[in-house]
């Protein structure tokens, strides 16, 4: 774990080549005087893929934004099974209920390599009150976060099979330069589409076997973005 102070925070000392914290998406806009509020440092922490940033129930003591990397937030029913609700990338702010309440509503786990910054509530809360900046910022990220539900919900959730794979591979390859992604587990990509492990791996085949995309090694895909983009605009059409 890297620690920032403040002062390394605005005077980019710290090692924020990535998502420099004055530079953010929570943070821009701040001001020295504003830097200096945040009496706590602000922490800098890696996960591995599979890692838990944090549980359902935990207490919400602390937002993070993604400076690099990949983090589902998922859903657990009674029977077990689990259901990931959204994918959070680079420059998103993950645990912003917590600013109206008291714990984590989901659990947070990274599906790649991923590096957070990890900020603490009472700071945020405190600097967002009496800064008319930073509060706009935290009311655009929650508008963020609710574009981004119903973008689930209508184009993740709803469809075939196939459809709803090739929508998550264009969804990845927005994250992504060029026309490629990082994918992770078939249990997982089941998970994030409502289908079942053996129905997305079925669908992932199918658009290999109809050279739509090509793994170059594990979970590295390259894919003919207008080709895909074709399929589902047909099919909405």
């Amino acid at each position: 774990m890297n620690r920032i102070t403040s002062a390394e925070a605005w005077t980019g000392v710290a090692d924020c080549l990535n998502c420099n914290i004055r530079q953010s998406v929570l943070f821009a806009g701040l001001e020295e005087a504003d830097f200096r509020d945040l009496h706590r440092p602000i922490d800098q922490l890696q996960f591995a893929a599979g890692e838990t940033v944090y549980r359902a129930g935990d207490d919400g003591v602390s937002l993070f934004t993604i400076r690099t990397g990949l983090v589902k937030l998922t859903h657990y029913l009674p029977d077990g099974s689990q259901r990931i609700v959204r994918l959070l990338s680079k420059t998103d702010v993950i645990g912003l209920e917590c600013m109206l309440g008291n714990v984590y509503q989901h659990s947070a786990i990274a599906l790649q390599a991923t590096e957070v910054c990890r900020l603490p509530v009472s700071s945020v809360k405190r600097l967002s009150l009496g800064n008319s900046r930073l509060f706009h910022t935290v009311m655009a990220q929650w508008y963020r976060a609710l574009s981004d539900a119903d973008r689930w919900i209508t184009e993740l959730s709803t469809g075939t099979a196939r459809d709803r794979v090739i929508r998550l591979l264009l969804w990845l390859s927005e994250r992504e330069t060029g026309n490629s992604c990082s994918l992770f587990s078939r249990e997982d990509l089941g998970a994030v589409l409502g289908l079942t492990t053996e129905t997305a791996s079925r669908s992932m085949a199918e658009l290999k076997r109809q050279g739509l995309i090509r793994e170059h090694s594990l979970n590295q895909f390259s894919f003919d973005i207008v080709a895909l983009r074709r399929i589902v605009e047909t099919r909405v059409g």
